[in-house]
């Protein structure tokens, strides 16, 4: 996680550092001392004010000067809702003018794929308990666009021969309960009749298996 945040700051147009009234703010001294030596405009966020006094809480900001003293000081609450709006404003008054990355009218960057996938993984989450929602993944192994209809094939993988009983169901109906709310929501979406195929596999600890998991789209780096 650390790498990601040491990356973040040699990329990011501003950086909010944020603390509370309960931790140290010098607790991680090591990306303390980045954020200091940062040029990057800086907005130091103290959460959790509603749990203070004012007393403490303006010795506080006054610590906070003294570490980031180019730093711009909010006091929050998140539970209260408290200035999240202000800090909201701050951080767009901060933010630079730049480039639109996708035409207006573009509504996602993400393929039909994703979201026939997303969509059944939403039922399987719906009709499912315990660990079987969490033991499964969605591979979309056919999309065919047609103009009155779109033909979708899935497999839905499982990690053990008894999630996939699970899956199935009794002659089959838990997995055409899946089917039909997946197919009716992306025919909702797309505006136009989808025919959706599910099979169910066995995919033996893919949750373990970093081949299966970047088949899957998860990144592991």
């Amino acid at each position: 996680m650390m790498k990601f945040v040491t990356g973040a700051l040699k990329d990011a147009d501003i950086l909010l550092y944020v603390t509370d009234t309960v931790e140290q703010i010098d607790k991680h001294a090591d990306f303390l001392q980045k954020v200091q030596l940062s040029a990057l405009p800086t907005i130091a966020v103290i959460n959790k004010i509603d749990l203070t006094t004012p007393e403490k809480l303006e010795a506080l900001v006054d610590k906070v000067k003294g570490l980031l003293p180019d730093a711009v000081v909010v006091p929050v609450s998140a539970k209260e809702n408290f200035n999240i709006g202000g800090l909201f404003d701050l951080i767009l008054q901060k933010l630079p003018d730049g480039p639109a990355f996708y035409l207006k009218e573009a509504l996602t960057d993400k393929t039909m794929r994703f979201f026939a996938s997303e969509m059944i993984r939403e039922k399987i989450f719906l009709n499912y308990e315990k660990e079987i929602p969490y033991s499964v993944e969605i591979s979309i192994d056919e999309y065919k666009e047609e103009s009155t209809i779109d033909r979708i094939a899935a497999t839905i993988y499982v990690a053990r021969d008894s999630q996939k009983g699970i899956i199935i169901g009794h002659q089959g109906k838990m997995l055409k309960r899946v089917g039909t709310q997946a197919r009716e929501e992306l025919e909702a979406f797309l505006q136009k009749k989808v025919f959706l195929q599910l099979h169910v596999k066995v995919n033996p600890g893919w949750r373990d298996n970093d081949r299966a998991l970047r088949h899957f789209g998860y990144s592991l780096e």
